[in-house]
């Protein structure tokens, strides 16, 4: 992360938009990133194998400048703005927002931070770091993503966000929605809270989307594998060629709600840190509700500051159904920016899903999936 004192600039942006300020306001502004890149290898890609170019999996590839403003009294202003993109084509990620990882100013304190925009959720903010099988590979986030474990954002929010108090904080969100006539419809809300003594953490959260749509809208059969969901067909299948289409590739599957409550921990002994993380989401469709709950727990093993080796073990359960699913990954830092990597996944459904690892891959044409990747990650 690369930091810029800004004292002239900052007085020529303030003549420019003719605002007056005290003579003791100080600024700064980071401007920061990651890029990552590398080749993976998938098992079984809708019948076929698959060797290819990925970027952005064990790090989001993002840019983004961020700084704060000493107001005087212990109060600061603070903003983010955050873009991310692939390396592979060089296009715009988070739907083509240009700040879709994170666009936000706000207000600080000794109490915390009051901010406005789009934000990451609490969900992310307490409970996303437990997440072992998505350390150990980018690619191992939980099925779907029901419990927005794998590090979601909700725009239009406001959002307070503590500062620690005896290794406690705690933090809320508002999502509005932005419709004439309908403030439910679209919104979302989310809460937290993380408490850190020691070797040992733990954190809580509960984040409930109405009527998910957009990045954040429901494909059952891309996301999970799944050819029916809440008892309707999610793909047609060719009867002579056997050929699958995804009915809700292009629109929607009308979810009412989305209510994630996820709750997880860690430990570290000596080099090693233990994790583990429970999920329970309730999905509410056409009347019915349908949960989806996810169990995990893996380590991080630190044998030297520059190699560790990360491993984790998924369960999630749907309805009748459930996965079980495998993950690995060794990384070794190059220097404190830039490391490589290889990772691996190995994923198990139940009989008449096709396997989808984390979301990512075209569903297998059997009920497993494997991938191997080998990457490198940089950072400034």
């Amino acid at each position: 992360m690369r930091i810029v004192k800004t004292t002239a600039l900052t007085g020529i942006a303030f003549a420019i938009t003719s605002l007056s300020i005290p003579s003791h306001a100080q600024s700064s502004v980071a401007l920061y990133g990651i890029l990552d890149a590398g080749i993976t290898y998938v098992t079984n890609a809708g019948g076929s194998y698959q060797a290819k170019f990925d970027d952005g999996i064990a790090y989001g590839n993002r840019w983004g400048i961020m700084g704060t403003e000493d107001l005087g009294g212990g109060l600061k202003a603070v903003f983010k703005l955050e873009s991310g993109f692939s390396l592979a084509n060089g296009q715009i990620t988070n739907g083509g927002a240009l700040f879709g990882r994170a666009a936000y100013v706000g207000l600080q304190n000794d109490w915390g931070a009051l901010t406005f925009g789009n934000q990451i959720d609490m969900t992310k903010e307490m409970v996303y770091m437990y997440n072992a099988s998505a350390w150990a590979s980018g690619y191992a986030i939980n099925q779907g993503d029901f419990d927005r474990m794998n590090g979601d954002h909700l725009p239009n929010a406001v959002k307070f966000m503590s500062n620690p108090y005896g290794g406690f904080r705690f933090g809320g969100m508002y999502s509005f929605s932005n419709k004439a006539g309908d403030f439910h419809t679209g919104s979302a809300w989310s809460v937290g809270a993380e408490y850190k003594r020691g070797a040992f953490s733990i954190g809580t959260a509960y984040t409930q989307l109405n009527n998910p749509s957009g990045i954040y809208a429901f494909d059952p059969y891309a996301m999970i594998g799944a050819r029916t969901f809440f008892g309707r067909p999610t793909v047609s299948v060719d009867p002579t060629t056997g050929a699958i289409t995804d009915l809700y590739a292009n629109r929607p599957f009308p979810v009412d709600k989305q209510g994630a409550f996820g709750v997880g921990a860690s430990y570290t002994i000596g080099t090693v840190t233990l994790m583990g993380a429970f999920t329970y989401t309730q999905l509410k469709a056409f009347g019915e509700s349908r949960h989806m709950q996810v169990a995990e727990v893996g380590a991080n093993w630190m044998l030297t500051p520059a190699l560790s080796l990360i491993g984790g073990y998924q369960y999630d359960h749907f309805d009748n159904l459930h996965w079980n699913q495998l993950s690995a990954g060794v990384h070794y830092l190059l220097s404190k920016s830039t490391d490589v990597y290889i990772s691996g996944d190995w994923l198990k459904a139940s009989q008449g899903v096709n396997a989808v690892i984390g979301y990512s891959f075209t569903p297998s044409s059997s009920t497993n999936q494997a991938d191997v990747r080998i990457g490198l990650r940089h950072s400034f």
